[in-house]
């Protein structure tokens, strides 16, 4: 279901974004730090979603859209810079992990449901954990799997619309962002533990 498989295709509508970037002389890392910013805007929203007025979910679905459109724009704007590095990619995982993880805690926050919070995000830093391990020991990078980065962006920033207009609804005692750290954590440790073991198969 993984979403990251499309990347290559995506280039053309990349292209005017990364032209613009250049233009006025947005480096890569740049563009990281900046779809960084958007993740914390983001969870400060979904905060602010659980515990004021739900019209924040919306803004926090807005914002994580754009994280994730601009981690494509990164690496785009560093190939055609040719700029690319190690540490530019470095940065890139690094900040994509903590992002990761400040969504999530800020989902958590909102409704108050810590415990889910903690799956949830163990579950997506292992699956990212896991697709980059597989590279360490000598393997291609892993993207897939039931949800890979992509995928779960997209899912975050769905429900996060929807959180709007469906707020009320509490369906076996969870609102929607309760049910959506439900679904991060169940199938962040299933897609992990899929990436485990088509990794142990491949280094037999």
């Amino acid at each position: 279901m993984t979403l990251d498989r499309f990347r290559p295709y995506i280039s053309t509508f990349l292209d005017p974004f990364v032209r613009g970037f250049d233009r006025v002389g947005m480096t890569p890392d740049g563009v990281s730090v900046l779809a960084f910013g958007m993740a914390i805007l983001s969870a400060v929203a979904f905060l602010l979603g659980g515990r004021a007025d739900p019209i924040w979910y919306v803004v926090a679905a807005t914002l994580v859209f754009l994280n994730g459109w601009l981690d494509i724009i990164d690496g785009a704007l560093a190939r055609e810079q040719q700029v690319a590095s190690a540490g530019g990619d470095l940065l890139d995982h690094v900040l994509d992990r903590y992002a990761d993880i400040i969504v999530i805690a800020g989902l958590a926050a909102g409704i108050e449901d810590y415990l889910l919070g903690f799956l949830a995000v163990t579950g997506v830093v292992m699956t990212s954990y896991l697709g980059t391990q597989a590279q360490a020991v000598g393997l291609d990078r892993v993207y897939g799997g039931l949800v890979g980065r992509a995928d779960r962006l997209a899912i975050i920033g769905l429900v996060g619309f929807l959180a709007y207009p469906l707020a009320g609804m509490n369906p076996g005692g969870l609102t929607l962002a309760g049910w959506l750290l439900v679904f991060l954590a169940v199938v962040g440790h299933l897609t992990a533990l899929q990436r485990f073991v088509y990794s142990w198969s491949a280094l037999e």
